[in-house]
């Protein structure tokens, strides 16, 4: 059982983490999607995202002064059009060495690891998320992730976990600023 104590040195804790955030990544196939890969009768690759997830970067934009970056293995048209957008710049595609490229985003946006948040379900996000920041992931995320994980969110990948994330960030800055 949560008590009232161990529930306000867990909020203390993650509002210490979200507090110094200023940039966030996101993993695309079980975060900002649900898993689903659809193929269309030419063999063409759809995948379902959802608009709230999609408000959650524009609310991240808007209410914290933080952007949003995709890193993902895929190398999808479908991505490249979500990010376009959403108003997406960083955009990172077929890559299978998430935690190589980290360095390359902390430079290139002025930022130490800890300004970092990573919201990822899978097994390609386990290294970038031993070293940054703020971790999440979807409540369908897979039990070694979830261990890892500062928050697990309690939407699924695809149905508003990003959201869920963000507005936990923005929440979390807004207390007593």
């Amino acid at each position: 059982m949560v008590t009232d104590q161990k529930l306000a040195a867990r909020n203390k804790h993650l509002k210490s983490k979200a507090d110094i955030i200023k940039f966030v990544l996101t993993d695309v196939d079980g975060v900002l999607t649900d898993t689903g890969i659809y193929y269309s009768p030419d063999g063409e690759m759809i995948k379902r995202f959802s608009i709230r997830d999609g408000m959650g970067v524009e609310r991240l934009r808007k209410h914290a002064n933080i952007e949003t970056g995709i890193i993902t293995g895929e190398n999808s048209g479908t991505v490249k059009a979500r990010a376009q957008k959403l108003k997406i710049t960083q955009l990172y595609l077929g890559i299978t060495d998430k935690k190589s490229l980290l360095e390359e985003i902390l430079n290139k946006n002025h930022l130490q690891p800890e300004n970092i948040a990573f919201i990822g379900d899978d097994v390609n996000d386990l290294e970038i998320m031993k070293l940054v920041g703020f971790t999440a992931c979807p409540g369908d995320g897979m039990i070694f992730i979830k261990e890892i994980s500062d928050y697990v969110c309690e939407n699924k990948g695809g149905y508003g976990a990003f959201r869920e994330f963000a507005e936990l960030i923005i929440a979390l800055k807004e207390i007593n600023s």
